[in-house]
């Protein structure tokens, strides 16, 4: 709501409406991807890409802080155009029940899930190249926020509507394919300080916690979630869907067997 009420604010103050306290703020100043794409530049010259803000690269450190220790809560938690996938996925489970979420075949899927990073060196080299911002011209996020004003390109909004469409199909599907800074934010699961961790000698390998994971992440085969696909929303722990307390967790130390 606050994404939505900024970006609508900086479009009417420029027709001499909304809140002019805050008509420098941008989309481009709260993101942090925008971070993310200005660091070269940044590490170069000491400024930031057109149309950037400190603020965004602020964010960008906080969020990558935050991802260090607890992995990508941002897209978890906070992405309001993840929020926007889920809540029409809510949609096609209601149409396709438990087959939602599971068209896409595995041959293709393993592949596929590394086209964001493709996409990730593709930006940032461009980016650094040309100075400017060129994502947005194919970003449905800045299209999601922006439809309405001329600065949302015709790419962008039918890249928008394709992923919205797709995600009555398949559970955050930007996430999954395509999505550069979730990319880039996936790689802490690598190396994150609490991780989400599963006590095989308690599972019950009911396979809950696999059906509820929006990335489609194996969690019963793993002891240590490293997934770089994960998106710490939690759903698969104990305190959410798994039956046995304390078998799925996030934690520092090897999940331990509950004891009454």
């Amino acid at each position: 709501m606050i994404i939505a009420f900024i970006s609508v604010n900086h479009t009417l103050v420029k027709d001499g409406k909304g809140i002019a306290l805050l008509s420098s703020a941008s989309l481009h100043a709260i993101c942090p991807f925008g971070g993310v794409v200005t660091i070269y530049q940044y590490a170069t010259t000491g400024t930031f890409v057109k149309k950037l803000h400190e603020s965004s690269f602020i964010l960008m450190i906080l969020m990558f802080i935050l991802a260090v220790g607890f992995g990508p809560l941002f897209c978890g938690w906070i992405c309001p155009f993840g929020t926007l996938q889920e809540v029409i996925s809510k949609i096609g489970k209601k149409i396709f029940k438990r087959k939602h979420n599971n068209f896409m075949p595995y041959k293709y899927d393993k592949y596929l899930r590394f086209l964001r990073y493709l996409i990730l060196i593709r930006v940032a080299y461009m980016t650094a190249a040309t100075g400017n911002i060129i994502f947005s011209q194919a970003d449905p996020y800045y299209a999601l926020f922006n439809f309405w004003t001329s600065e949302a390109s015709i790419l962008a909004i039918a890249i928008l509507m394709i992923i919205a469409l797709a995600s009555l199909f398949i559970e955050r599907p930007w996430c999954k394919y395509a999505c550069p800074y979730g990319a880039a934010l996936g790689i802490t699961n690598l190396f994150r300080i609490f991780k989400i961790k599963r006590n095989s000698s308690t599972c019950l390998n009911c396979g809950a916690c696999n059906e509820v994971c929006p990335m489609n992440i194996k969690i019963s085969r793993e002891e240590n979630v490293r997934n770089h696909q994960c998106i710490s929303c939690m759903k698969c722990t104990s305190e959410e869907v798994c039956p046995v307390k304390y078998t799925v967790s996030m934690s520092l130390e090897r999940v331990k067997s509950y004891e009454s």
